[in-house]
């Protein structure tokens, strides 16, 4: 099994910043009934994590909002944007800030 990055915690103060923008592989993967996703900014942008279906229809936004430079973590609960949960499958998230973007797969699994 392959170790996951040692990210700081969120409420741990950082002396370091990121060099690059990042996003990790969603954990766990499969996953039921939710997942973590961790990121990293080298500089503060605007952040959008969004969940989209296997047809490219978006499913629900995670982040919206503009982001300092650090780590960070996401938690999907498998849920849409109406609060109801969604079916096995396959899923796509994707990350945007400023003119980074990300594509991650991932498997729900009820």
């Amino acid at each position: 099994m392959r170790e996951l990055p040692n990210f700081p915690k969120a409420d741990q103060k950082l002396n370091n910043i990121p060099e690059e923008y990042r996003i990790e592989q969603n954990y766990p993967n499969p996953f039921n009934p939710s997942t973590l996703i961790k990121y990293q900014l080298p500089q503060a942008n605007k952040v959008e994590i969004k969940i989209y279906n296997i047809f490219g229809q978006e499913i629900k936004k995670l982040v919206d909002e503009v982001q300092d430079a650090g780590y960070y973590e996401a938690v999907w609960n498998s849920d849409n944007s109406m609060g109801n949960n969604v079916a096995s499958g396959v899923y796509f998230y994707t990350i945007t800030a400023g003119s980074f973007t990300s594509v991650k797969k991932m498997l729900l699994l009820r």
